[in-house]
């Protein structure tokens, strides 16, 4: 376990804390609303699993969703927005967004952390929304044709197999649909909106 030092020990920066770093790194009013989603994803996610027993960090997955791609417009953003978290002590949530572009294989259900949820999350979210893996995975295969990479698309198919065994494996656990569970969530204020239910 990777234990936080410098401002942020014992604790992880909330949601104002977190939009006030985008802001001063610059970040994208669009990748802001991404990030936004992919938080608000994996928080939801990760309240449902804790409801069931797990122990996972919501503060954690909400700081790291809120980041994960404050940089998405650098040149492997995931290394330059990692040394940015770093640089604050934020080392729980440097090493998840350090990963979640290559992050592989998911582990299993009964091992799920926090890295997990955020990359689950990631590949679920297209543009500012939940979209689930198809509409996600449909997205990049096309992006990746319109690129002049038709050749990434068995790579491409590969991994949306591998998260859908992992998708189907929560649902079965959770006993409702990834889609059902994101049905109306608020994108701006996830965390207060979960903890009143």
């Amino acid at each position: 376990m990777i234990i936080n030092t410098g401002a942020w020990a014992g604790h992880h920066p909330d949601r104002v804390q977190c939009m006030q770093m985008l802001a001063e790194y610059g970040t994208p009013v669009h990748v802001i609303g991404h990030c936004k989603a992919v938080a608000a994803v994996g928080y939801t996610l990760a309240k449902a699993l804790n409801a069931k027993g797990y122990q996972l960090d919501l503060d954690l997955i909400l700081a790291a969703g809120l980041l994960h791609d404050m940089a998405r417009v650098e040149d492997m953003h995931w290394e330059a927005a990692a040394k940015y978290c770093e640089r604050r002590g934020m080392n729980q949530e440097a090493a998840i967004i350090r990963v979640h572009m290559t992050y592989d294989p998911f582990n299993d259900l009964e091992h799920l952390n926090e890295t997990d949820i955020i990359c689950l999350a990631d590949r679920t979210v297209l543009e500012d929304r939940y979209a689930g893996i198809d509409r996600r995975i449909d997205y990049i295969i096309a992006k990746a044709e319109r690129q002049g990479h038709p050749e990434h698309k068995p790579h491409i198919l590969r991994k949306k197999g591998e998260t859908k065994i992992l998708i189907d494996a929560i649902e079965a656990f959770l006993g409702c649909s990834m889609d059902a569970l994101m049905q109306g969530i608020d994108y701006e204020n996830v965390e207060r909106e979960t903890d009143e239910h």
